[in-house]
Formats: structure tokens, sequence, C-alpha cells
């Protein structure tokens, strides 16, 4: 993965020789919260990756999350407490939805692509039926303030919010047995099992950690836009894939490296970010996406090739 340093440096000096507001400290800023999202849904697919499976549902999880978050605030009131059972909703539809997520998958053996699809359009379809399709607003003020607003010193509180996500990942993966055992499956899953690594449980709780991922990433983004919105977060799905890939984490499972999928993400971003400044328009800038997921798509297959 020398090549995404090289890329990644190489659109810093671009971009700001194309555009002096790049090297900002506005931008700076406001690239810090564009990757706050971005950083926990990469994460998070990096999760489940690592287990030779996919999450193709962590879109839906922001949007139902969103609009469950908004509609229990909306409905207990204003104050800490609805901020709270908010908080609480939204995080127990995301981790819900990665339960569903890994035990259909792993229990009973049903590829997690299709899975994954048929979630996200349960879970899209739930968040536009309790919303009746439009934006829940009155959110209490504490709520997109504090998270959507708020800095510590110049950073992004979103930002804090993600890099501690991250950190405490990191201790699980490299410190912990589930950390050892998420690896050992997406290597082999019947050398795994030789070994007595639990394998559908392992499958699971990386579901699991992804939905609650994506769920506190859903918290922030509605937090930003202050209202529950039923398609929030639909353009972030490619998005986390890319950067996982980017990263070096392999579709074929029980490789990658949370510190390389983390400067993927921020490539994006800062590709995102350098590409609106100088005005590039959002088709461009998607096909641009799609033909670097389609690079690492490749670099992943023929690095598998010259590993087996």
């Amino acid at each position: 993965m020398g090549l995404l340093p090289v890329l990644l440096l190489g659109a810093v000096v671009l971009f700001a020789f194309m555009e002096p507001r790049f090297v900002s400290g506005d931008n700076g800023i406001n690239i810090a919260r564009q990757l706050s999202f971005l950083l926990l849904l990469a994460v998070a697919q990096m999760l489940v990756l690592l287990t030779a499976e996919i999450d193709m549902s962590l879109a839906s999880n922001i949007a139902l999350t969103s609009v469950v978050s908004a509609t229990v605030m909306t409905k207990v009131g204003d104050g800490s407490t609805a901020i709270l059972a908010g908080v609480l909703a939204g995080l127990a539809t995301g981790l819900l939805m990665g339960l569903v997520n890994g035990l259909v998958t792993s229990v009973f053996n049903v590829p997690s692509f299709i899975v994954t699809i048929a979630t996200a359009s349960l879970g899209f379809g739930s968040a536009l039926l309790l919303s009746d399709g439009s934006p829940i607003s009155g959110l209490p003020e504490g709520f997109t303030t504090n998270l959507g607003y708020s800095s510590v010193g110049p950073v992004p509180v979103s930002f804090v919010i993600a890099l501690v996500c991250v950190a405490v990942l990191y201790v699980v993966l490299y410190w912990t047995k589930l950390g050892r055992y998420i690896y050992s499956v997406g290597g082999s899953q019947s050398a795994s099992r030789l070994l007595g690594v639990p394998v559908a449980q392992t499958k699971t709780v990386a579901f699991v950690l992804a939905g609650g991922l994506a769920a506190v990433a859903g918290l922030l983004l509605t937090a930003r836009v202050a209202s529950g919105e039923p398609n929030l977060g639909s353009e972030y799905l490619i998005m986390s894939i890319a950067a996982a890939v980017l990263g070096g984490t392999s579709f074929f499972g029980g490789e990658g490296r949370l510190g390389f999928v983390a400067i993927g993400a921020l490539f994006l971003v800062v590709l995102s970010n350098g590409m609106n400044l100088i005005r590039v328009s959002s088709y461009t800038q998607e096909i641009v996406i799609g033909l670097l997921l389609i690079l690492a798509v490749v670099l992943d297959r023929w690095q598998a090739r010259n590993a087996r």
C-alpha cells in the first residue's frame, strides 16, 4: 500500500496549487468534519470484509438510525432526556440491523451480499414509512449544537468521536482474542474451525460492530443536518467500500490494516473536497470514485493471485 500515501500527497499538492482555499484553516476543519463520517463507515466496512463478507446496508443503517433517533427525540420532548433517549434508540437500531445481517449470514449460510442488500431495502423502506417520506425536524438544540457544530479547540466534535471509535476498534482488532478471531475467520474458515474459533459468532459480532459504527455516523450526520432524513447517507456506501479496499483490505478476507483504511478514507475526502473547490461536477466525481474502486479491486485480485 505504498502507493496510497503518494496519491494522497499528490492530491494535496495538486489542489493546493489549483485552489489556494484548499490549504486554509477553515477548509482543514471542513475536511476533518467530512472525514468523521466516512472514517466510521470505512472501518465498519473493513470489519466485515476482514471476515470475507460485505455489508451493503451501511447507508440504509444511517437513514434508519436518523429517522428513529429523530422520531424518539421529538416524541420525548426537549432537553437531555430526549437526547439520551434518541441516541440510545439510534444506537440500538444500528446494532439490531447488524445483528440481523450477522445471524442470517452466519447461521443460515446466506451470502452476505444478498442478505445486506435485502436489509438495505428494509432499512430504507422502514425509514420512509416512519417519516412518511419527509424530514423530521424540531430536534433538541443541544443535540444539533453539541454533535453537529461544536468543536474541541479547532477540532470538530464529530471528528473527536470518530477518532475515539477508531482507537477502541484498534484495541479490539490488535489486542484482543476477538480481533485474532476476525482475521483468522477471513483467512480460512475451515482452518479456524479446526483451531476452535467460533466462526458464526465471530462473523455475527463483526456485523454488529459494523452496525454500531454506522449508527454513530448516522447520529452525527443527523445532528449536522438538524433533522431525521430518510435518505441520509446514500452516497457513503460506495465510498466506504472504496476507502476500505484502497486501504488494502482484501475482498477475500483476513487482510487489512486499520491505519491504511484511515488513509484511504482521508484520500477520498481530500479528493472530493478538492474537486468541489475547483468546481468539478458531481457526475465527474462519481466517475472518478468508480474508476478508483475498479483499480483497487483489480489490484486486490492481482495481489491475491500472486499470493496463491
